[in-house]
């Protein structure tokens, strides 16, 4: 399969949906996790954004990986591909969190719904829905950093097998 478009490697167009997707997918999982309001209405495409970053990721993957055998060998370049993996199971957690935090919110909507005729819902106690809400807030604050963090570290060695040697610090004369 060729990994480019338009006479581009796939892997460059990509890569910046990877880039600007993981943390706001993350931090949308955060406010959905701690904030109960927005996780009865953002769950769904929250879910969705998880379980759609995954394979756009792992594509991206299969694009550099296609491109790194169309350029020279470089150090700079191994060094990125080595670490282009590193955010697999960052991708993973991701969508395993959202998983989680849509079956509560589930579990939380089908309790809401349970009433008896001009009876009071039943919903989990009020111990049991702060305590699930903050280990899902923490799983997400926790995901959502180290997918970050990867993230910037694969596109800082990408950046530097780019770009480092490639420019003047002192403008070129036109």
């Amino acid at each position: 399969m060729g990994y480019s478009f338009s006479g581009l490697p796939l892997h460059v167009l990509l890569v910046h949906a990877v880039i600007v997707l993981t943390p706001l997918v993350g931090l949308a999982l955060i406010a959905v996790a701690a904030w109960p309001a927005a996780r009865r209405v953002l769950w769904v495409p929250v879910l969705i954004a998880a379980a759609v970053l995954l394979p756009l990721g792992l594509i991206t993957i299969e694009a550099g990986k296609w491109l790194e055998m169309r350029v020279p060998p470089a150090p700079l370049i191994q060094e990125h591909t080595a670490k282009g993996e590193d955010i697999i199971p960052w991708l993973i957690a991701l969508l395993v969190v959202a998983v989680l935090v849509s079956a509560w919110a589930v579990l939380e909507l089908v309790a809401r719904r349970r009433t008896g005729e001009g009876a009071e819902p039943r919903r989990p106690a009020r111990g049991l829905r702060i305590a699930v809400g903050i280990v899902l807030t923490l799983a997400a604050v926790a995901v959502t950093a180290g997918a970050t963090w990867t993230i910037v570290q694969i596109g800082e060695s990408g950046s530097r097998a780019v770009w480092e040697g490639s420019f003047s610090d002192e403008p070129l004369e036109p």
